[in-house]
């Protein structure tokens, strides 16, 4: 595959270390929070703006890409419970 030339000097590949995956474990209980607050809005009656919560989804996505492969196993321990408060917030948001 031919190389592009863009004149910028080849980014670095990032470095993968603990502190990064102590950071995205932290991120997680953050957005934890951040969902039940929005849940406790919606159930409320209230509007919330989906801006926040989806740019840090993607920030703790991100993160998360860049932990070593070795913290795979507690990430996905931290980052599953998150599934079914994100589908209680969209039935929320949505209701059938």
């Amino acid at each position: 595959m031919p190389q592009i030339l863009t004149g910028a000097p080849p980014r670095p590949a990032p470095r993968r270390n603990a502190t990064d995956t102590d950071a995205v474990l932290a991120a997680t209980a953050g957005f934890e929070a951040m969902l039940s607050i929005a849940l406790g809005l919606v159930q409320a009656g209230r509007r919330i703006d989906l801006a926040g919560l989806e740019q840090e989804a993607a920030r703790l996505c991100a993160a998360a890409l860049v932990c070593p492969e070795a913290s795979y196993p507690a990430l996905r321990a931290a980052l599953l419970p998150l599934l079914p408060r994100v589908a209680a917030l969209r039935a929320a948001i949505r209701p059938a």
